[in-house]
């Protein structure tokens, strides 16, 4: 009975969702639904247990949602991000057009921007290539989604999106873990998302279907052009070249050492810290701060632009709103998914998880664990976040003991969080349609297969880890 009512709070939290019910509203909600099944009194686990796990993940990732929000909007707003875009599909043209919308938001992704502020981005430059390909606008969202939601937001090496920090807040590994892993992944995303795109493109125009004709967003004119592509470019590197030197992943001499003792100088205020050391929390610090001084860069390249959109002041302003929202999302799936592992109904299913083996360690309890939560949730935040907080600290044991370095879980788990997280209720593949003005029946299909096949590469490379030993 404890897991049945389980399984209807969250069939009733996807359903909710999908039909366009505020997460922030609806969690808490069917957070307490989940525990009348159980010994637990209902308020307690609202007040106590939902409100401390969503204090607690806005703790530990609020600065990075606030000024990633600061940075994307100045980069949108100031016209760089258009800029840098623009040259990419320049450079590929309309005859390699999925690619080129591939790798135009993989380069904006991996830069550091929002992942909705890409998709605002790059959706008016691959309506253009696409149209002017004649390929069917219904194919756009899958590249889309597979461009900004695959490869430069999990698998490569460094890259400043949440999904990559938060494994290093458990295990004390960096943003740069796993290399050799993230590197196949990419190659495996990309190369999976450009096929099939361009197959399904192929047999779409076989069969006569083109563009179509469609209403795209009108864009706004201003009277200075964007910022040069060449100085746009700038702030991108500040993000992944100062994220370098502050997390120091390679252990170099020149490089920045954080002070391992740090946190004792907050022992006489006796406050309780949550993260335990600083190994566990300095990503984030890196993060954090590669982002502020990216941000004043920006700010100063595009200080006339600004001007004339909306002023500095405002987009500041407005970025820092729209982060509240982001953050207040995303922590509310992740205490609801807190909610239900810590009831007694899901004893059996979390049993079952983590003693999966295939000789692999725990690395294939981690890939599956991972998928099962951003189902629940529709988020690889959320859902990375519960599965490491019920299991973290088991497959780190699990791996120690077999003899598997901690920054090849770190890189694993990262890429497992975006297996199976497009399922329809996901909050930001409905932001994504509606960037496009497309609906769940124009092109969920080639998502949902895309989907399946993203399910399959984190297993891949946990085969690839385990033939070569490459981490």
């Amino acid at each position: 009975m404890d897991t049945a009512i389980i399984f209807v709070a969250l069939i009733g939290l996807m359903v909710m969702a999908y039909r366009g019910a505020s997460i922030i509203l609806i969690a808490p909600v069917f957070a307490v639904v989940a525990a009348l099944g159980s010994e637990h009194a209902s308020l307690p686990v609202f007040s106590e247990l939902y409100m401390t796990k969503a204090a607690e993940y806005l703790k530990n990732y609020y600065p990075i949602f606030l000024f990633g929000a600061v940075f994307a909007r100045l980069m949108e707003k100031g016209g760089m991000a258009a800029s840098v875009a623009g040259k990419i599909i320049e450079l590929l043209g309309e005859k390699r057009a999925v690619l080129a919308v591939l790798l135009g938001c993989g380069a904006l992704t991996y830069g550091g921007l929002s992942v909705f502020v890409v998709a605002f981005v790059m959706y008016p430059f691959g309506a253009v290539v696409f149209k002017k390909a004649d390929i069917p606008k219904r194919l756009l969202p899958a590249a889309l989604w597979m461009g900004i939601f695959s490869f430069a937001m999990v698998a490569m090496p460094g890259t400043p999106q949440i999904q990559n920090i938060i494994p290093s807040s458990y295990f004390g590994t960096s943003t740069w873990s796993g290399m050799g892993i993230g590197i196949f992944a990419s190659v495996v995303f990309l190369l999976m998302g450009w096929g099939w795109i361009s197959f399904r493109a192929k047999r779409l125009k076989a069969a006569g279907e083109g563009y179509g004709r469609h209403i795209e967003f009108s864009q706004r004119r201003h009277k200075i052009p964007n910022p040069n592509w060449k100085v746009s470019v700038i702030p991108l590197i500040m993000v992944i070249g100062l994220n370098v030197f502050l997390s120091n992943p390679f252990n170099w001499d020149w490089a920045f050492h954080w002070d391992q003792g740090a946190l004792e100088s907050l022992v006489p205020l006796k406050i309780s810290l949550l993260a335990g050391s600083v190994a566990k929390i300095s990503a984030g610090w890196s993060i954090t701060i590669s982002l502020i001084l990216s941000s004043i860069a920006a700010a100063i390249i595009a200080r006339r632009h600004l001007r004339i959109t909306e002023g500095m002041m405002t987009t500041i302003n407005g970025s820092a709103v729209s982060s509240c929202s982001a953050v207040l999302n995303v922590a509310s799936g992740y205490a609801f998914g807190c909610v239900v592992v810590s009831l007694g109904g899901f004893v059996v299913i979390k049993d079952l998880l983590l003693n999966l083996d295939f000789g692999g360690g725990p690395l294939f309890s981690a890939v599956l664990t991972t998928n099962v939560m951003c189902g629940f949730t529709g988020s690889a935040s959320g859902g990375l976040t519960i599965a490491l907080s019920m299991l973290g600290d088991q497959w780190a044991a699990m791996a120690a003991q077999a003899g598997i370095p901690l920054e090849v879980l770190h890189r694993i788990v990262a890429i497992s969080s975006i297996g199976i997280d497009p399922v329809p209720h996901c909050g930001a593949l409905v932001t994504m349609l509606a960037i496009c003005g497309l609906s769940h029946k124009d092109s969920y299909g080639d998502i949902a297969i895309l989907m399946g096949m993203k399910f399959l590469v984190p297993f891949l490379c946990v085969i690839f880890y385990m033939v070569t030993g490459i981490a």
